[in-house]
């Protein structure tokens, strides 16, 4: 019995230090495990001193990932301990298990991270229906929840960037749009179109070699400021519409020729 619950520990949770499973109990609508924590202490999450004072214990309901089509539940038995730093104003705090618990969470954390992947891909109201598929009941406000709660992905420097302008309400408030023109996929957006915002975030990435953006004097401005090195160039919607009318000055600026200054 023991060789097998040591098993379940191994196949259940493969990566999680300091759990025990204790039981497993199956029937036609969900796999109940019931585990506890074998640590000998825990870290108060006010203060970071270590405790091993129990103060007493409660069980946790946490939806795991589902399997084989149940639901999968930890009957999980966690304890509060006291905090023995005095200046420290928590007096008590619950344990919680790196990458299997968070606080006041209705869920592990391989639940919830496998539902911010489905949000990822299919948004709101997709989302909730697809998590009904394999037997998880999720509103779309809650995956948008889960979704706002990522963490913003660290976007690499690009080496050709697209300048334009977007409407946040148009005729009135405009921004700045910034693009990866080799991968076509947005880096940054600016809440205004001045010239010192579009050069302060240009000089933060030397990487830049080229700068494809339209003829508005503010961005000009800026390209040129935040970054000297790089050749400003004219993007195709503009080639079109200035060739496009008949010529009155000098010839439209090409795309492999720099922006005049």
């Amino acid at each position: 019995m023991e060789e097998t619950l040591l098993r379940l520990e191994g196949l259940l949770f493969p990566a999680i230090a300091d759990v025990a499973v204790l039981s497993v109990d199956v029937n036609n609508e969900a796999v109940y495990v019931e585990a506890r924590s074998t640590a000998a202490e825990a870290v108060c999450p006010s203060c970071g001193s270590h405790s091993s004072r129990i103060h007493s214990s409660y069980l946790r309901f946490p939806d795991d990932v589902p399997s084989a089509g149940r639901r999968v539940v930890l009957c999980l038995r966690v304890r509060r301990f006291s905090c023995w730093n005095a200046s420290c104003g928590r007096r008590t705090f619950v344990e919680q298990l790196p990458g299997l618990t968070r606080r006041h969470s209705r869920w592990t954390e391989r639940l919830r991270s496998t539902l911010a992947a489905v949000g990822l891909a299919l948004a709101g109201r997709a989302s909730a229906r697809m998590a009904r598929v394999f037997r998880v009941s999720v509103s779309r406000s809650t995956v948008l929840r889960l979704l706002t709660a990522l963490p913003e992905p660290e976007a690499p420097s690009p080496r050709v960037v697209g300048v334009d302008e977007y409407a946040t309400r148009k005729g009135r408030v405009y921004g700045t749009v910034l693009v990866d023109c080799e991968t076509r996929r947005p880096v940054d957006l600016l809440p205004g179109r001045e010239a010192s915002s579009l050069a302060e975030w240009l000089a933060k990435r030397p990487r830049i070699e080229v700068i494809c953006r339209d003829r508005a004097p503010f961005f000009a401005e800026g390209a040129t400021a935040g970054a000297p090195q790089a050749i400003q160039v004219a993007d195709r919607w503009h080639l079109w519409t200035t060739s496009a009318r008949p010529p009155s000055g000098p010839s439209p600026t090409t795309a492999s020729e720099p922006f005049p200054t």
